[in-house]
C-alpha cells in the first residue's frame, strides 16, 4: 500500500526525502482517482526501498494541494531533493508513472 501522506507529515516525507517522492493526490468520490489508485499501490511495492510512494486525501489535507496549485483530481506530483519535477494531471499508464521515477534514479 501507499503511504498515506497529510499535511501534519507532507514535508518532512516529501520535501525532506532523500529518495524521489511520487505524490497521489486524490479523493474518495473522485471516479478516475479510484483508478489511478490500484496503479500507486502497485509502484509502492515496485520501487520499495528505492522511491516514496504517496497518497495525499485532499478533502481532509489541503495545505499542499493548494500550495502546489492542484486543482484537478488526480494529479500525481514527482518530487527530487524536495523540488517538484514532474505532474501528471488525470489517469496515465502506470509506465508514465514508472518513467518518472526512473529517470530520478
Amino acid at each position: 500500500m501507499a503511504l498515506e501522506i497529510t499535511d501534519a507529515t507532507f514535508e518532512e516525507t516529501v520535501l525532506n526525502s532523500d529518495k524521489p517522492v511520487v505524490v497521489d493526490f486524490w479523493a474518495a468520490w473522485c471516479g478516475p482517482c479510484r483508478m489511478v489508485g490500484p496503479i500507486i499501490d502497485e509502484l509502492s511495492k515496485d520501487y520499495e526501498g528505492k522511491a516514496v510512494v504517496g497518497k495525499v486525501d485532499v478533502d481532509a489535507n489541503q495545505e499542499f494541494a493548494a500550495k502546489y496549485g492542484v486543482r484537478n483530481i488526480p494529479t500525481v506530483l514527482v518530487f527530487n531533493n524536495g523540488e517538484l519535477v514532474g505532474r501528471q494531471v488525470g489517469v496515465a499508464a502506470k509506465n508514465v508513472y514508472a518513467e518518472a521515477i526512473d529517470g530520478l534514479l
